[in-house]
């Protein structure tokens, strides 16, 4: 019994899990004080930086070296911001300033933020060199799509969180840039030889390693000159290429519940015996779920699937990775200066958006991403506000003869608003009559990959003056007969802040 009952703590100090909520409930605090690793936090167990200090503050109480992490990434993947947008431009965004010291600074700012809310583990930054435009789950996640770019950042942004105290996770190994679908809801795959992947994909995690980073994340993706059938995750060869690096920090899974993993008492038992340390169980966890999974892995190492050597280094790195942590400070607000000064110099503006002053604004439906959830975006917390309605006039007095005739009352001014819309049940006729002769600006995200947005958008250019705000992954395409067109690289706050500036709406 007390090897059982030691395997069982080597088995959950190798476990991520989650909850719901804003505080732990009993049976994460049980597991946490029988040796379980840590969890994950999502938007919904964030409501207030105060109240996500006191929740860190109390899993700590249980035990001093929890490992408390989430995905804050800046730019459109955010935790902490998850409400409002994040403060702080993201990748790509960065990557177009392509300001290593800036990258730096930014990220130690996200780190200091991070630190202040009790957090140790920050699953970023992402270092996929994005080569394909239509990738639907990386995109403006990366700094860019030139490898030697994407490494000098990932190196800077490592640096910046490790600085701050947080633990850095590069991610994800050995590379999702060129997947052309979501390892959320199926496993990709990237049919390329190995040579292709060291020049490409692997700088940037060399890049991160020679930076220090405390941890890297496997990506569920299927790689056949390397992984053979195998996500990376599962694949010994795939882990050993990481260690070949010089890697000897955690190996974190991405979490174990996206559908490119498959059954995840299974998965856990293969990320571990191919070489993972911690195991990212993803967001729909509960105490009979971890406890499943230890048993799990605990039976695979009586069974012979896992060896116990390979366990207890997977749990000694995780162990020596949480006596980093640093201890928490106060919370603090974010540097919004910091990130409206980067986001600032990552616009791009083509044309002329004088032309569109007091515009009807047209944000177009996106479906979210997994990744980045329902987080705010857009130019709507920028526009004026409403003018309050007129009051009526004061009774006036008997005159002795009749009023002079008043001129009739000037129309009020035409004023910004925002509405949403569904490009493909859209008319822009409509459209052009709801502006009421107002220019219109169209704000999206990968605007250029919907051929029915993109004519919508040109018929409206044809009838009315238009804009463009583009704040997903840019393309070459350009409409015909826009006043102006404008990049963000990216849907963060801080860059929705400065595209409506340079459109005069604040």
């Amino acid at each position: 019994m007390v090897i059982d009952q030691e395997l069982r703590r080597l088995a959950l100090g190798t476990l991520l899990a989650a909850f719901p909520g804003p505080a732990a409930p009993p049976w994460a605090r049980s597991l946490l004080a029988d040796g379980l690793a840590g969890f994950t936090l999502f938007g919904g167990n964030v409501d207030a930086p105060e109240q996500l200090a006191a929740l860190t503050a109390d899993l700590r109480a249980v035990r001093a070296d929890v490992v408390v992490a989430l995905d804050e990434e800046g730019g459109d993947v955010t935790r902490l911001a998850h409400r409002t947008g994040s403060p702080y431009p993201g990748n790509a965004a960065l990557g177009a300033v392509d300001d290593p010291d800036l990258t730096r600074a930014v990220y130690a700012a996200i780190g200091a933020d991070l630190v202040a809310a009790g957090v140790t583990l920050d699953l970023a930054p992402v270092v996929d060199v994005n080569t394909a435009d239509d990738n639907p789950i990386i995109g403006t996640r990366s700094f860019g799509a030139s490898t030697a770019l994407v490494a000098r950042h990932a190196a800077a942004a490592v640096t910046g969180l490790q600085e701050a105290g947080v633990s850095a996770c590069a991610k994800h190994f050995p590379g999702h840039g060129a997947t052309v679908t979501d390892s959320h809801l199926e496993l990709p795959t990237v049919d390329v030889p190995l040579s292709v992947l060291r020049e490409r994909d692997l700088p940037p995690f060399a890049a991160t390693v020679a930076a220090g980073a405390h941890a890297v994340m496997t990506a569920h993706i299927r790689v056949p000159a390397l992984t053979g059938n195998d996500p990376a995750t599962f694949s010994r060869g795939a882990l050993a290429l990481l260690r070949d690096l010089g890697f000897e920090g955690v190996i974190v899974t991405d979490a174990l519940d996206m559908a490119g993993a498959g059954e995840i008492t299974q998965a856990a038992v293969r990320s571990l015996a191919a070489g993972a340390d911690l195991l990212c169980l993803g967001a729909r966890v509960n105490g009979e779920l971890v406890e499943t999974i230890a048993a799990e892995i605990v039976l695979a190492v009586r069974d012979g699937r896992l060896a116990l050597s390979r366990l207890a280094r997977a749990f000694s790195r995780t162990a020596g990775m949480a006596s980093r942590a640093v201890a928490p400070g106060s919370p603090r607000d974010p540097d919004e200066g910091l990130g409206i000064g980067a986001a600032r110099r990552a616009l791009r503006v083509e044309g002329n958006p004088a032309d569109l002053a007091s515009p009807l604004v047209i944000q177009l439906v996106t479906t979210p991403s997994i990744a980045a959830g329902r987080v705010p975006w857009g130019l709507a917390p920028f526009l004026p506000a409403s003018p309050p309605p007129a009051s009526p006039p004061l009774a006036s007095p008997p005159l002795a003869s009749p009023p002079l005739a008043s001129p009739p009352p000037a129309s009020p001014p035409p004023t910004a608003e925002q509405i949403e819309v569904v490009a493909a049940s859209a008319g822009a006729a409509e459209l052009v009559a709801r502006a009421g002769g107002r220019p219109i600006v169209v704000v999206g995200r990968r605007v250029h990959r919907l051929a029915v947005e993109r004519a919508l958008i040109e018929a409206l250019a044809a009838a009315v003056p238009v804009g463009v705000v583009e704040m997903g992954w840019p393309s070459s395409w350009r409409p015909a007969g826009v006043r102006a067109f404008v990049t963000t690289y990216g849907a963060s706050r801080a860059s929705a802040r400065v595209a409506a500036e340079v459109l005069g709406l604040i």
